[in-house]
């Protein structure tokens, strides 16, 4: 159960996000838990159903829970906490991974060329040394 502090210098939202953040991060929620109701946790700590949504939908944007429309808000588990630049560098990472396997690169030969840091394209250095 989230508990309030009406004293404490955060907002109400800002105590349900972190209450429920730190449930999860405890593992008194798991992934795939369903959340009560908006609704029913309004009812709960007695304050307005808005509160609550408001709590629910940045919990919702960090990738702690997801909301299934008719069904509730469920538990995600710890989001990973990779920077929106790095989201989107990975992702452009992912094609071209997949686009190098498909021209036939193995994924050793992909995965050894990551591990020495990618530093050659294609080992020109070799072909210059024998062509001189």
């Amino acid at each position: 159960m989230i508990h309030l502090d009406y004293r404490d210098a955060r907002p109400i939202h800002t105590q349900i996000y972190d209450g429920i953040r730190e449930q999860i991060l405890a593992g008194v929620l798991q992934a795939g838990d369903k959340l009560p109701s908006v609704r029913e946790m309004a009812a709960r700590l007695a304050i307005n159903p808005n509160t609550i949504q408001r709590s629910y939908r940045e919990l919702e944007l960090q990738g702690w829970i997801a909301s299934v429309p008719g069904k509730g808000s469920f538990v995600c588990g710890v989001p990973n906490r990779m920077e929106p630049k790095q989201a989107e560098l990975m992702k452009a990472l992912d094609k071209t991974a997949e686009q190098l396997l498909q021209t036939g690169l193995t994924r050793q030969e992909l995965i050894r060329y990551l591990m020495e840091g990618g530093s050659s394209v294609a080992n020109t250095d070799e072909c210059d040394e024998t062509v001189r």
